[in-house]
């Protein structure tokens, strides 16, 4: 069925491209060598396409576009045709457009839109990032990155900022070098059947990020990322677009050496009404998650029906293999090179905001470690309800375990000690109903239910351990 869909869209394509401007960039000196900057033509047929009132940028098979940083305009479609591969250009000095504004040290645009709207991308093309090409030397489980002050030349692959109906569906996105698809204040969003698939050694690869955007929705997805593979957040620099709110996340398949779902940690609004449901994880360094590490809030969450698979990895990513982390800490003192940004202006310190009202129904998940829940005060994480999980415990790997990871935080990022099925660090009223954690014949001390909390208040638990 998902087939014949699929060929029916691509034949309602072609009929329209029968009644609508259509342009090749290939007709406007574009050579398709994969060596020459194809940047001005491309830019030029999106430009007509505009001009018209609409119209299709058509990328024809077997020929890649080398590519320098594209605006992206309102009614204009990209569509790239199967072989076909629109790439990132591997020139550093060519990036000069921050993805933050003016914070300019976390990375530039390379395909972007501002205030547009009726913004389409699909086909079975590929966009690639050219990754690797921006990275330092390989290390066993990550690239070195290259030494920056307060500039990041490395492009995010698609920022697309106060779109109104935005549609990415079917192509591949592949090997960004930063983040890779961010909406920014976003409302009307559908992102559907994408491979989007990263270079798992690429630190700060994002896959999917949905920043103070609304009303979106992502199904049928493959991602592969070395940071979250979906996150949900809200930055500071953007702070004008308010709160992200009403977001779907189902039937998509993941895996990160970070989180592979999160919440945070950049959350200086309101994140509330969301749905992950029906989704698949393996081998990430944490499955699902909520980092709050400013003053914005997390509320009325739910995770259901998650099969995951979580392992240790080493230092460098974020995660000890919790398949289930809730928290809320400030975090650390400025001393990053966007420090600046991170805090109110003016400051040097934040505070967090609180996370209540998340679900997680019937999660089945193979782990290296135990879940953790906490926060910095009792109440700042409150109303957490897991429902039906199944956990597995299992090593996979040579890392010592026994740690949960609370970075980026005030003090100590690390909570060393057992492996818990739950460990609550602070928190109240949580209720776990329907607990089974399988040891196995692996090297964990098997706690009982008098070490699953500490500091906690009003936690109820119902099930087996």
């Amino acid at each position: 069925m998902r087939r014949f869909l699929t060929l029916f869209l691509m034949m309602l394509v072609t009929l329209r491209m029968t009644a609508e401007f259509v342009v090749d960039p290939m007709q406007l000196g574009a050579r398709g060598d994969g060596k020459t900057d194809d940047a001005v033509a491309v830019q030029q047929a999106i430009d007509q396409c505009s001009a018209e009132g609409g119209g299709i940028v058509m990328f024809s098979p077997g020929h890649t576009y080398l590519c320098g940083p594209v605006r992206l305009k309102s009614n204009v479609v990209l569509f790239l045709s199967s072989t076909s591969v629109l790439r990132a250009n591997p020139d550093e000095s060519v990036y000069r457009l921050s993805a933050f504004g003016a914070n300019e040290g976390e990375g530039m645009m390379w395909l972007y839109a501002d205030g547009a709207e009726n913004i389409t991308i699909m086909g079975h093309g590929t966009i690639d990032g050219n990754g690797v090409a921006f990275m330092g030397a390989e290390l066993e489980d990550s690239y070195e990155l290259k030494p920056v002050t307060t500039f990041d030349p490395r492009p995010h692959v698609l920022t697309l900022t106060g779109v109104r109906n935005l549609t990415v569906r079917d192509i591949t996105i592949r090997d960004g070098a930063y983040w890779t698809l961010h909406l920014v204040g976003c409302d009307g969003a559908v992102i559907d059947g994408i491979n989007l698939l990263n270079n798992l050694k690429i630190r700060n690869g994002d896959g999917i990020d949905i920043d103070h955007s609304r009303n979106v929705r992502i199904a049928n997805c493959h991602i592969t990322s070395g940071d979250d593979c979906i996150c949900l957040k809200n930055r500071r620099e953007t702070e004008q677009y308010g709160s992200c709110h009403d977001i779907t996340v189902t039937n998509c398949v993941m895996t990160s050496r970070s989180c592979a779902i999160k919440i945070g940690s950049e959350n200086v609004d309101s994140i509330y009404n969301v749905l992950f449901d029906n989704c698949v994880i393996t081998a990430s360094n944490r499955g699902l998650g909520i980092q709050n590490r400013d003053e914005g809030t997390v509320s009325d969450v739910v995770f259901s029906n998650i099969l995951l698979d979580c392992r240790l990895w080493s230092d460098v990513w974020w995660g000890k293999a919790e398949p289930i982390y809730v928290t809320s800490y400030p975090r650390a003192n400025g001393n990053h090179k966007d420090a600046n940004w991170r805090f109110p202006k003016g400051q040097t310190e934040g505070r967090c905001g609180e996370v209540s009202r998340i679900w997680f129904n019937n999660i089945q998940a193979t782990s290296e470690n135990g879940c953790f829940i906490g926060g910095d005060t009792k109440d700042k994480v409150n109303h957490i309800y897991i429902n039906n999980l199944t956990l597995t415990m299992r090593r996979s790997t040579p890392y010592e375990g026994g740690v949960y990871d609370k970075r980026p935080c005030r003090g100590e990022g690390f909570v060393s000690g057992k492996v818990h099925g739950v460990y609550v660090d602070t928190a109240s009223d949580i209720l776990i109903n329907g607990l089974f954690v399988d040891w196995g014949k692996a090297d964990f001390p098997k706690m009982g239910l008098n070490h699953m909390e500490k500091n906690g208040e009003r936690i109820i638990v119902k099930g087996e351990i």
